[in-house]
């Protein structure tokens, strides 16, 4: 029985051969840049959360519907606005319009959501948060499985035509890196760092740099004497839950694109479950530790897809198992996380 399982999942000859390929200079370009992609990708997603607990100590459980609802209304605009004909160029400028109108859209939303719902549980147990965001992210991956199947879009599997949306030079691969390393890798995965560098460097600035930015540090530390000096903690709080659900929805547009993901109501749970990794690995509220994170999953999942993809290993879902393996030995050797701290967030 455990020979019949063994001979199931990995085969020997493939496993020599996988092990030559991986030391091979192209093999390394083409792992490290598409895990570093997909760390951007985690990163912009991950950081919300991350700045919504540290800074206010909330368990945010909807983070993942609203990336869905990032994905979808990005594709949506996309759709609707470009035509088969459209340029690359004109994709591109659309898209980071999408991204900014989507940004301000969702920013604005969660900020709602703050007043509306979650201020008014501040002095109760982190389980009422709980509750209240995983039922607010329920509600939302249900709306959107009725709206898109309303309009004949299939809410499971992925939504094929918004994803068709890319240019052509990002979905195919990238002549630089080919030219380069002698490896195919898709142009997106570049597109990707790029975003993920400029809004890593944005927030970091808006933190540490901005009169605004201070005020979110000092309230999270001492609430009191922020507000006795005439903050409005409040307002900061408010600011800080719209900003996260906003990053959210913006990693969301990007997983539009990305050809492991798409739009979908799967997006909900998948993309949390990611991004929880990404910030219990990183340390709950630590900048640094999100990014460090980010850049550890990435990469871990990009080898192990490419483990799949030689055919080594014959189990699909080596991908997930990696992380959550991840997980479990960060939790193990460091529970608070590589930058964590053992308190962190306040109201």
């Amino acid at each position: 029985m455990m020979g019949l399982l063994s001979h199931a999942v990995v085969d020997a000859p493939l496993f020599a051969d996988a092990v030559g390929r991986f030391f091979q200079p192209d093999t390394l370009a083409r792992i490290l840049i598409e895990g570093l992609g997909k760390a951007a990708i985690y990163f912009i997603i991950a950081i919300g959360l991350t700045l919504v607990f540290g800074l206010m100590g909330i368990l945010n459980f909807a983070h993942g519907a609203f990336a869905m609802v990032g994905a979808y209304l990005g594709g949506i605009l996309m759709v609707v606005a470009l035509s088969s004909t459209s340029g690359a160029f004109t994709r591109i400028v659309f898209f980071i319009v999408v991204v900014a109108v989507i940004f301000a859209l969702m920013t604005a939303v969660g900020s709602a959501l703050e007043i509306g719902l979650v201020r008014p549980i501040y002095d109760r147990t982190p389980m009422y948060q709980i509750l209240l965001t995983f039922g607010v992210g329920l509600i939302l991956e249900e709306l959107a499985r009725i709206i898109a199947s309303s309009q004949g879009i299939q809410p499971e599997p992925t939504w094929t035509a918004a994803r068709d949306t890319i240019p052509g030079f990002l979905s195919a691969p990238s002549e630089i890196i080919q030219g380069l390393f002698g490896t195919n890798i898709r142009g997106f995965y570049m597109f990707a760092i790029a975003a993920g560098i400029l809004l890593a460097g944005a927030v970091w600035l808006f933190l540490n740099r901005t009169l605004y930015g201070l005020y979110i540090r000092a309230g999270s530390e001492d609430p009191e004497m922020v507000e006795a000096l005439g903050v409005d903690v409040r307002k900061a709080f408010t600011v800080v839950f719209g900003l996260g659900t906003g990053l959210a929805a913006v990693g969301g547009v990007f997983l539009m694109w990305d050809p492991n993901w798409g739009p979908s109501v799967m997006l909900n749970l998948d993309v949390l479950l990611y991004a929880f990794v990404v910030v219990v690995i990183g340390g709950l509220g630590s900048f640094k530790g999100t990014l460090i994170a980010a850049v550890i999953v990435g990469i871990a999942d990009s080898f192990t897809t490419w483990l799949f993809n030689t055919g080594i290993v014959a189990f699909s879902g080596l991908p997930e198992v990696t992380i959550f393996l991840l997980l479990v030995i960060a939790l193990i050797v460091r529970p608070q996380g590589l930058y964590g701290v053992e308190e962190v967030g306040g109201h």
